[in-house]
């Protein structure tokens, strides 16, 4: 009976237990305590950071007669080209059995992430502006547990290194004209939007053109925050949206005065919180049919754990 009493808590408390999610071996399948569940699958590191900042991740633990009393996390690196590198300790979290349910947080930095590490026998660099985009960390996990038993989790954690702007954006604000008619309006546009670090200053966003989804376009954030959009994308093709020619202030202003171009393209930094803002003015011109401009203002805030 206790048995199944914790089996329905362990399922409340993390959804269908599988060992596709757990190390059950640590429970003889028995799910009576010991589950430990990987909070984040990816962390991205920022470069320029530098060495001291502090990223974080969480575990979480479900303690039942037997507990999980501390984990082992290991690093092992990845660059770009797909060479790894020898796989080290990082460091060890401790549980402190208190409760059924328990989360610990745990930072590492970026001279924490390189020391030990070695990439066809050469350390990494110093600073992490030497690194590249598509790099990464894999960290993994080897719980100790109150039985004396440890296991490795099949769950791991990716710190994917890429640049400030990467990541999950919400709309806040965002006008839609289809040839001068406001048509659409913040609620039409996707809850997140993804944005990738192509390089250190040019983004791809994923999947959707403001509010049209099946579409991805570039743009650039230099060095003082202007937002730009390149006229080709990086494999050299033009820019386009909905399959048709891209338009942006520059190059169209008549066409896109209603999309605020003297107060937009730009980003507002906020070192507080993260919840960096992009603030987006752009288009496309229709050249057959219904011909004629269709332009997009887009306020995007990075989506903070």
């Amino acid at each position: 009976m206790k048995k199944f009493i914790y089996l329905f808590m362990a399922v409340a408390a993390f959804g269908v237990v599988s060992c596709e999610k757990d190390n059950d071996v640590l429970t003889g399948n028995k799910n009576e305590g010991g589950l430990l569940d990987v909070k984040n699958n990816l962390v991205a590191y920022v470069v320029g950071n530098g060495n001291d900042f502090q990223y974080s991740a969480a575990l979480g633990a479900f303690q039942g007669d037997v507990t999980v009393e501390s984990v082992d996390v290991y690093k092992q690196f990845t660059s770009v080209d797909g060479t790894t590198s020898n796989r080290v300790f990082l460091k060890n979290v401790t549980f402190p059995n208190a409760s059924q349910l328990e989360t610990v947080n745990f930072n590492f930095t970026y001279s924490e992430l390189t020391e030990g590490i070695l990439v066809d026998g050469q350390p990494l660099p110093t600073n992490d502006a030497e690194l590249e985009i598509g790099d990464y960390w894999t960290l993994t996990y080897v719980s100790k547990t109150s039985s004396g038993v440890e296991a490795l989790n099949n769950k791991s954690t990716k710190v994917s290194v890429g640049t400030r702007f990467a990541g999950n954006y919400r709309c806040v604000e965002a006008e839609y004209y289809r040839l001068g008619v406001l048509t659409y309006t913040a609620a039409d546009w996707p809850a997140s939007t993804t944005i990738e670090s192509v390089n250190s200053t040019t983004y791809r966003v994923v999947e959707y053109f403001g509010a049209f989804s099946g579409n991805e376009f570039y743009f650039t954030i230099d060095s003082n925050d202007v937002i730009g959009y390149p006229d080709n994308t990086p494999d050299g093709t033009p820019q386009s949206g909905n399959g048709q020619p891209f338009i942006t202030c520059l190059t169209n202003p008549a066409d896109m005065a209603l999309v605020y171009c003297g107060t937009s393209n730009y980003v507002i930094r906020d070192d507080v919180e993260g919840k960096d803002r992009l603030v987006m003015s752009f288009g496309y011109n229709t050249t057959s049919g219904a011909a004629g401009p269709r332009v997009f203002y887009q306020v995007l805030e990075k989506i903070v754990d």
